[in-house]
């Protein structure tokens, strides 16, 4: 099966630019003048969203309309598309709960987000609300990053069906109905996925592909009780990157003080390798996580944040490949990359890969990346034994190889130095034009990625040559820096201008 797969790989490469077509342009807030000003203290909110969005390399930030109050919300409804309503609630919370019950009566496709103030008090009162109207409902913390991070959430659920299912991003399942904690920790986590797909995405060939990568993201789905998330987990199981759960919250109706154990249970016995981070704020939980091979986490220290970020690291696939050694636990190498992946397969000690094989880490690292043609092999992969080393590393080599070359088909690469060897197929030099030759050969490599045919043509391979090209912008640099114009267009014999071309320095 693995053959066959290789042999088609050609064809399941990534559409990145059909991934995450749902988007949120358009935000509706409600919150009174007061309000308003709290949430704007450093500045207009649609501002801070752009800043931040900028800041992360996120394209296409939402434009926010502001109301004071639900009839001017319900006016400006009627006359005009929204894909969210964000609210903050006045004096009386239990106001905002039924307008949102009669807005979504209306517009039962829209998201409506309540926004509370950050209270204790608030948070009592939640409990004996009814909430039906609202699709998730928030504490305000004073930052705009959990603006950027509910619109995310939002954006995630609408695109998962597509993009998780059909194509293959992952997806990290965050387990917890603590409105105050999830509030204080998403925008936390969704900064870490960010940070982590911006560099990941300088694996791309040009800026395009780099900014499209972006979009292969992992996707955030937010569980309030049990039952939800193992209607996510069944859902989306294939493509579940980890998993982020607090212990106690509803079960069967109820609160349940160690659902979060038995939620564990259920899933390592469905998937024994899936990594599961358990977040508590009770200690005495620790020895039930280890005890099922998950990583703990104290919800009272100071440096959650940084816990929380180091753990993703380590269990989840981002950062380094780090090999280790299976028997001590001890680093063998580092793989910064797909590239040293490949040049590396071969001196990986066979006990090692059969290990990190066999517990789906290789293939974890390749999705959160965004190499899912690649990943989807390596996992179905079936490594049955140490004695099989030799020929999953020449597999996974090929693999490597084959997908390398796929990906720098038919696109116009930027050249790099410590990128461009022999499975490197066309690269730029410079912002210019290609000219009329290098466009040629470019245009007849995009024919061939369209028409895998030519990988096997009556037994004959069809490429280009390896190709740089230097662009005109480039070539003017060199003409004007050694002053070439004025010889260039001058009656000297062509021999004499050649000389003086040789000699000649091309820009840095």
């Amino acid at each position: 099966m693995n053959e066959s797969l290789l042999s088609q790989l050609y064809l399941k490469d990534t559409a990145f630019q059909n991934l995450m077509q749902e988007r949120i342009f358009n935000v509706l807030l409600v919150a009174s003048t007061y309000d308003a000003f709290m949430l704007e203290e450093d500045g207009r909110v649609e501002e801070q969203i752009y800043f931040e969005y900028v800041s992360l390399n996120l394209s296409s930030p939402p434009r926010v309309t502001r109301v004071s109050d639900y009839d001017e919300a319900i006016e400006v409804l009627h006359n005009k598309h929204f894909d969210l309503i964000i609210a903050m609630p006045g004096v009386d919370l239990s106001a905002t709960f039924v307008k949102a019950r009669e807005i979504k009566q209306s517009h039962p496709d829209v998201p409506f987000v309540v926004l509370t103030p950050f209270s204790r008090e608030v948070s009592l009162r939640l409990s004996h609300e009814d909430i039906t109207g609202a699709d998730y409902i928030f504490s305000w913390l004073g930052n705009v990053d959990l603006l950027v991070a509910i619109i995310k959430l939002l954006e995630d659920k609408m695109n998962a069906p597509d993009d998780v299912n059909e194509v293959g991003v992952q997806m990290i399942l965050m387990v917890e109905d603590s409105v105050r904690f999830y509030s204080s920790i998403l925008p936390t986590l969704y900064k870490f996925i960010l940070r982590q797909s911006q560099r990941f995405s300088t694996e791309a060939l040009n800026p395009h592909e780099a900014m499209m990568r972006m979009r292969g993201r992992p996707k955030v789905m937010l569980a309030r009780d049990y039952e939800e998330a193992m209607r996510l987990y069944d859902t989306y199981s294939d493509h579940i990157l980890g998993v982020i759960s607090d212990v106690s919250f509803n079960r069967a109706g109820a609160k349940d003080r160690k659902a979060g154990i038995a939620l564990a249970h259920e899933l390592k016995a469905r998937d024994p390798y899936l990594p599961i981070i358990v977040e508590s704020s009770e200690p005495e939980n620790r020895r039930a996580v280890e005890a099922f091979g998950g990583t703990f986490l104290d919800k009272n220290s100071k440096k959650l944040p940084v816990d929380l970020g180091k753990a993703i690291m380590d269990n989840f696939g981002f950062g380094d490949f780090v090999l280790k050694n299976p028997a001590t636990g001890a680093e063998l190498m580092r793989i910064h990359d797909l590239k040293e992946l490949q040049y590396s397969m071969f001196s990986i000690p066979a006990d090692s890969l059969f290990y990190h094989a066999r517990q789906n880490d290789i293939s974890r690292w390749l999705y959160s990346r965004a190499l899912f043609p690649i990943a989807q092999v390596i996992k179905m992969h079936r490594f049955n034994s140490i004695d099989d080393a030799p020929a999953a590393k020449q597999l996974f080599f090929d693999l490597i190889v084959k997908y390398r070359k796929m990906k720098n088909r038919g696109v116009v690469a930027e050249f790099r130095k410590d990128r461009f060897d022999k499975y490197s197929n066309f690269a730029r030099i410079g912002q210019g034009s290609l000219g009329g030759k290098g466009r040629g050969l470019a245009f007849i490599d995009s024919i061939i990625k369209r028409n895998p045919v030519c990988d096997n043509f009556q037994g004959v391979t069809i490429n280009i040559p390896h190709t740089v090209v230097l662009c005109t912008d480039i070539f003017d640099d060199f003409m004007e820096s050694n002053n070439l114009y004025p010889l260039a267009l001058s009656d000297l014999p062509d021999e004499q201008i050649l000389q003086a071309f040789l000699k000649a320095k091309l820009p840095a």
